[in-house]
């Protein structure tokens, strides 16, 4: 079984990367449906921890390919890229699309979730 998440370390700094997954993805094909601000949300109930951004990322035209082929994807969309801050460093990691494949075996995901991922771990290669 593959690693459920690709990680990879930024020297940039944590809102830059925030603000550059923000402006790349939509660039890349894949709108940016929604951003979590975790640290601010757990701030509002007295809980403080580090930076954290959780962003929900898709791309219209591969969603509707992978629900034909399973509608049960729909668990697992959208896609996820976390933002951290750790330690003075910026770390991404985003929740590996082909997990889905795995996670719903013959329903027939690998070459279109592989596609998702490659797409994903591209922007964040970019972008670090």
């Amino acid at each position: 079984m593959k690693e459920l998440s690709y990680q990879l370390e930024s020297g940039k700094s944590f809102d830059e990367i925030s603000r550059l997954l923000e402006k790349t993805s939509p660039e890349r094909g894949f709108r940016v449906l929604a951003i979590h601000d975790t640290r601010a949300t757990l701030a509002e109930k007295g809980f403080q921890i580090e930076p954290l951004k959780i962003f929900e990322v898709c791309n219209a035209g591969f969603a509707y390919k992978a629900l034909n082929k399973n509608i049960n994807v729909a668990l697992f969309m959208p896609c996820k890229i976390v933002v951290r801050a750790e330690k003075g460093k910026t770390i991404m990691t985003l929740a590996r699309p082909s997990m889905i494949s795995e996670m719903l075996p013959g329903s027939g995901l690998e070459e279109l979730a592989n596609d998702v991922e490659k797409q994903l771990i591209g922007i964040m290669n970019e972008i670090k």
